[in-house]
């Protein structure tokens, strides 16, 4: 992997890891999933709006369908993981989402898109994978899940965490073929998209009862600030994607375990810190794999 994928990589992965330690903290729901998409939309019209004006006229059948397809699963992934936080503990949710979705997405680009990984690669795909692994508890995970007074909350953060990871490995694939195959901006994709996604959230947060403003009032700051800054996370792996395989780049992706290892201890109170940095090791090594393959 070139190093200037690597250097994105790496970048994506500390402000992700940064605005989903804030979702789990806020708790929120559709409402706050659709709070977000309008911060991001209007946030990011000056640059997405101007792009869309050029490149949308030239778009065909494909190119909708690729941004129809990626709104739909953005939205189900955000729903899924949003759900996760409010059940479950951050550091089981979303290191199995982390690792679910990559590894799943590098295996569809190595069968599907007939992508191949070498010797390194394929080292890094098992150390990021047993690094995910130790973040999400390690052999006491399986020990906690079968202990009455914590099997449900267990359960249910295996659950949401493998469920999220489907949908990242989804619209991973989605995104990074329309983006390599198909040219398009990765901006756009992510921008045009997310008109997509209020379009799929309009009728569930305009029910009756829902109290959208309330909402608003209590979670705004964090919808605006994860309405601002996730957009660049996702939008550095695509350029990295451009750069690099997808088979590489959507493992990679786990270098914000080492992120949120260091952050969420001490931030969430969440413990077992030991096998949160070992498992944050195991995914540095990964990593370094990675960009040597």
């Amino acid at each position: 992997m070139p190093l200037s994928a690597l250097a994105l990589v790496i970048l994506a992965g500390l402000i992700h890891a940064s605005w989903n330690i804030d979702a789990k903290r806020t708790g929120g729901d559709a409402r706050f999933a659709m709070l977000t998409s309008i911060a991001l939309a209007i946030v990011w019209a000056p640059l997405g709006l101007p792009l869309a004006w050029q490149a949308v006229p030239g778009w065909g059948v494909l190119e909708w369908f690729v941004i129809l397809v990626s709104g739909v699963l953005h939205v189900a992934y955000f729903l899924v993981l949003l759900r996760g936080y409010r059940h479950a503990d951050l550091t089981v949710v979303y290191p199995l989402a982390r690792g679910t979705g990559p590894l799943l997405s590098a295996l569809v680009a190595i069968t599907v898109l007939g992508k191949t990984l070498s010797i390194s690669a394929g080292l890094g795909v098992v150390a990021v994978v047993l690094g995910v692994f130790l973040i999400a508890g390690g052999p006491g995970l399986w020990r906690a899940a079968r202990d009455p007074a914590h099997s449900g909350r267990v359960r249910t953060g295996l659950f949401y965490g493998v469920a999220t990871g489907i949908f990242i490995a989804g619209y991973t694939v989605v995104d990074g073929s329309g983006v390599k195959l198909l040219g398009m901006s990765p901006i756009l994709i992510d921008y045009m998209g997310n008109w997509v996604r209020i379009l799929i959230l309009m009728p569930l947060v305009l029910q009756p009862g829902a109290n959208l403003r309330a909402t608003w009032g209590a979670q705004w700051k964090t919808a605006l600030l994860i309405g601002t800054i996730s957009p660049v996370a996702y939008v550095l792996v695509l350029y990295a994607m451009q750069m690099a395989p997808l088979s590489m780049v959507a493992p990679a992706r786990e270098i914000s375990m080492l992120f949120a290892a260091l952050m969420s201890g001490r931030l969430l109170a969440e413990g077992d810190r030991g096998p949160r940095i070992a498992g944050a090791a195991k995914i540095a090594l990964g990593v370094m794999a990675f960009a040597m393959g």
